[in-house]
């Protein structure tokens, strides 16, 4: 008996999907980015009107000021659909588990003193509700955004979010030895101490913002924009000088998320302030006004956890922040930037 074994070849018909061609203008192969992003926005046959907003369609460029021909011009330069997305998340939080495995199996932050663990029980346990609060601010970005561009890398921040709210809570469980005191702490804190009410409202304030890219700038851009580097940056230097680098390791992760969402927020409101100069100036004001109400937010807070260096704590993080801001090619009228 003889078998004879061949192999055949089979010659795909078409490179990418026909809408993603049509996009780049020829039918060579698109990246799994391209693939998983370019012209998935529902436009037509939708059933029904918002019931809440009827003069509006479901998915409505109309649901912000900014205005934009393409709505696919945004690219994150991170590439993240999910796959890459959620493979990048998994690797980083093999390391955050290791790092927590390696202070909480030392008794790193619960053998510090009381006075010192209340410390960092006040300065960084109540931010769960920070971060909850920007969860819920881009998922609403998410619903009523446009475009997938925006709205899946908007959707991944979310999920971002709600990851550092329990890491906040897993540093709170580290401080108090798992008993759960430090997150009811955290919590009374949030709602009753008067350093933290300004920062409070601020966060409320922007749950009840109805542009959605005046939410995107407002949260991602200047919020965090200040907050991030006071905390994870200058607080966590503090603390390591005096402590040693127990609370580095179990920050590590907030740190370097912050510097990689950064490249997509400052891609994107680049990519808007570029479209046109109507663009420009409606993100130049929102700029200035949120900029200048985070700044009052954090001052009471950064006061109770920084004593006589807030001043300069803030200062420095501000001055950053304008220049962050040079960067995108923006300059707020109120302030040059």
């Amino acid at each position: 008996m003889q078998v004879d074994i061949k192999t055949t070849s089979v010659t795909q018909l078409r490179n990418t999907f026909s809408h993603v061609a049509r996009r780049l203008g020829s039918d060579k192969a698109a990246s799994r980015y391209q693939e998983a992003t370019f012209d998935l926005q529902s436009t037509a046959n939708f059933h029904y009107r918002p019931l809440w907003q009827p003069e509006l369609a479901l998915y409505d460029i109309r649901r912000t000021q900014i205005e934009m021909k393409d709505w696919y011009a945004f690219r994150d330069p991170r590439q993240y659909y999910y796959g890459s997305y959620t493979m990048a998340r998994a690797r980083q939080q093999e390391v955050v588990e290791k790092n927590i495995e390696f202070v909480e199996r030392r008794g790193l932050l619960r053998d510090l003193s009381e006075m010192q663990r209340s410390a960092l029980i006040f300065a960084l346990v109540p931010l769960r509700h920070v971060e909850w609060g920007a969860n819920l601010n881009n998922c609403y970005i998410t619903a009523y955004g446009y475009g997938t561009a925006i709205t899946q890398a908007t959707m991944f921040h979310a999920m971002d979010r709600l990851g550092l709210a329990q890491h906040l809570s897993r540093i709170g469980l580290q401080l108090d030895g798992n008993s759960g005191d430090s997150l009811a702490k955290g919590h009374a804190l949030w709602l009753e101490h008067a350093a933290w009410q300004d920062l409070r409202r601020l966060v409320e304030r922007l749950m009840a913002t109805k542009d959605w890219f005046e939410l995107l700038v407002a949260q991602n851009l200047v919020l965090d924009g200040l907050l991030h580097p006071l905390i994870f940056q200058h607080y966590e230097r503090r603390v390591s000088a005096e402590h040693g680098p127990a609370l580095s390791l179990l920050t590590e992760f907030m740190t370097n998320w912050f510097n990689e969402s950064a490249r997509w927020v400052d891609a994107t409101i680049k990519t808007a302030a570029a479209e046109s100069p109507a663009n420009e100036a409606l993100l130049c004001g929102w700029i200035v006004d949120y900029r200048e109400a985070a700044n009052e937010a954090l001052a009471p807070y950064a006061s109770a956890a920084f004593g006589h260096d807030a001043d300069t704590a803030l200062a420095q993080i501000d001055a950053a922040f304008e220049t962050r801001v040079a960067k995108l090619g923006l300059e707020p009228a109120d302030k040059a930037v």
